[in-house]
Formats: structure tokens, C-alpha cells, sequence
């Protein structure tokens, strides 16, 4: 059976349809899709077969194994879905998938490698094209680590999801196309006010659905989630912030701090911690604190404070001569 050079790409935009009704957005999904499809027509091939599909996993084979078998296993449902109008259609073996590997631990960075991190920004040079790169760093390692938000989220804000004088952030579509409201700390507030004094005295754009994080003054744009990555990761190793085992956190590690660092907080003030995580998850913009937990890994600063919690409500209980 051959394929047509469009037969293909129909059957994945009838995929992607009958997925997206039931909600997700599948763009992650629809990329990978089109990655396939635009190899097919590149190459003039017939239809998808093993060597072909192995041929397009060539082209990713320098990407981790967990981000592979990702890939892949998106393929195999759109070819499991196909199958059932097109029975003599190639279908991966998920047994020769690449096996899934343990994910890095999250570099955690406290208040002391905040202040250093910061102090590195102060230390990136503005140019003309990039007259507000050192603020614009500066405020991105700020409500990254005092907000928990995603990177993504992040560039995506406007000046009018930007609002300094009631200290909050409007976070719109977020990952599970949820809206949420951030209460930003004294001192944030007091960053993104200092920000937004200099951003709107440029000749930047400053209309409502401008970005608030934004360069160059000829070709007007707003960041992109990599290359704001790009560029905390650079100032992260001038601040020389490092684990004990000698790794530079990734911009990610920010929001495992800040999960960490409000469980810390709330240990310290003597609080019901799990009482508090359906907030916590509400406000990271997850669907339930199963998805949270991910970011609460065990860490020896929380474990003991932890023991001192539990220690000064229950350690009358326990007679130490009976152990």
C-alpha cells in the first residue's frame, strides 16, 4: 500500500482532531506529528515503514532516552489509531523503544545562591538592541523563584497580566489551560514595579498585549522561553551556584526551590503542611498535588526540619527508656 504525499498528513489532522475534543491541546503531540510527516515528503517515500521510521529516529538519536521514547510513543498511538482504518499500516514495537532512565535530580537553590545569581545579572551588559537585558534577568530569576511559575508562562505575560500596584500576576492557557491569579511577595512586587518604571520609558511597544519581558528596540519581540533558559543558565555559572556534587541548576530548578522552599517555610512556622499542599498545587497551576509531589523530593534541610516538627508535637509521646 502507498501513501500520497497529503494521505498522511490528513490522517494525523484527523488524529489530532478526535484528541483535542476531548480537551488537551496536544501541540507537544502535533509537533512530533509533523516532524514525521515533513521527513515522509522530504525523502519522496512510499509508506511509513520500520527503516523509515527508524531513519527519522536517527535524526533525534543525540536527545535523552526518556525524551525519545516520548517521541516515539506518540508516533505509536497515532499509527495504532490509523490501524483502525488502515489495517496494513506500520505500527512501531514499543519492545524496541528506548528503556526509560531515572531523571536528573533537581539542583535546589536557596536564598544565599538567589543573591548571588542576582548579583550576576547586575553583572550582564545591555547593549543597544538589548538596552534592559540586565533588568530583564534580573526580574526573570526573581518571580521564576518567588513565584514557582513555569518559564513558559513566564514569557508569555503582558503588561496587562502585569499589574505592580495590586501585586499580582494574570497567568493565561497555562499548561492544563487553566487561568490563575499569583499574589506576588513585598519584594517582588517591589521588583516588577522597579521593572516597569524603566520598560515603559523605552520606545518599546507598551499596548496591553505587549510583552513585559521584551529586547531589541528596532525588531520589537518579547523572549522565548529557550533563550531566557539560555541566559539564567549563563549567569547561574558567573555566580558560580553549584549542587555539592558539582552540577549548575537548570532554569527548571527554580520551581522545584520554590516548592521546596514553601514546605521549609511552612515547617518552620509550625503550620499543618498537608493541609497546605491543595494550595500549593492550585497556585503552581497543577490539576492536583499528585503532580506536586514530583517537585517535593526528599532533601535532607526538609527532612529536618520535618523531624523538629513532628518532635515538638509528638515527642512527649514516645518515652525514650522504652525504646
Amino acid at each position: 500500500m502507498k501513501i500520497s504525499d497529503s494521505s498522511l498528513d490528513t490522517a494525523i489532522a484527523r488524529y489530532l482532531t478526535v484528541r483535542r475534543a476531548l480537551g488537551r491541546e496536544y501541540s507537544n503531540e502535533a509537533r512530533v506529528l509533523t516532524s514525521l510527516s515533513k521527513f515522509v515528503r522530504d525523502r519522496y517515500l512510499d509508506d511509513l515503514q520500520k527503516t523509515d521510521f527508524d531513519a527519522w529516529c536517527d535524526s533525534f538519536a543525540n536527545l535523552n532516552a526518556n525524551t525519545r521514547r516520548s517521541r516515539l510513543g506518540i508516533i505509536r498511538k497515532f499509527c495504532l489509531y490509523r490501524r483502525r482504518t488502515e489495517p496494513d499500516c506500520f505500527v512501531p514495537d514499543i519492545n524496541r523503544f528506548p528503556r526509560l532512565v531515572p531523571y536528573r535530580l533537581a539542583v535546589i537553590v536557596g536564598p544565599n545562591d538567589i543573591a548571588k545569581l542576582l548579583a550576576a545579572t547586575g553583572q550582564i551588559k545591555r547593549s543597544a538592541k538589548s538596552p534592559l537585558k540586565p533588568e530583564v534577568m534580573r526580574l526573570a530569576v526573581v518571580l521564576l523563584y518567588t513565584t514557582g511559575m513555569r518559564i513558559g508562562e513566564l514569557v508569555r505575560l503582558t503588561l496587562a497580566d502585569s499589574d505592580a500596584e495590586a501585586g499580582v500576576l494574570h497567568v493565561r492557557e497555562s499548561k492544563f489551560h487553566k487561568n490563575r491569579v499569583l499574589p506576588l511577595s513585598v519584594d517582588a512586587q517591589r521588583e516588577l514595579n522597579d521593572y516597569l518604571k524603566k520598560r515603559l520609558a523605552l520606545p518599546f511597544s507598551n499596548g496591553p498585549d505587549s510583552p513585559l519581558l521584551c529586547h531589541r528596540t528596532d525588531v520589537f519581540r518579547g523572549y522565548c522561553a529557550g533563550g531566557l533558559a539560555t541566559e539564567i543558565s549563563k549567569a547561574f555559572r558567573v555566580a558560580n551556584v553549584r549542587s555539592s556534587d558539582g552540577r549548575v541548576p537548570h532554569v527548571h530548578d527554580l520551581r522545584d526551590s520554590f516548592a521546596q522552599e514553601a514546605l521549609l517555610r511552612w515547617y518552620r512556622q509550625g503550620v499543618d503542611v498537608q493541609s497546605r499542599l491543595p494550595k500549593l498545587a492550585m497556585y503552581m497551576g497543577h490539576v492536583s498535588i499528585a503532580t506536586t509531589a514530583y517537585y517535593l523530593k526528599w532533601n535532607p534541610a526538609r527532612a529536618e526540619v520535618a523531624s523538629q516538627h513532628f518532635e515538638s508535637h509528638f515527642g512527649n509521646l514516645i518515652d525514650g527508656d522504652a525504646l
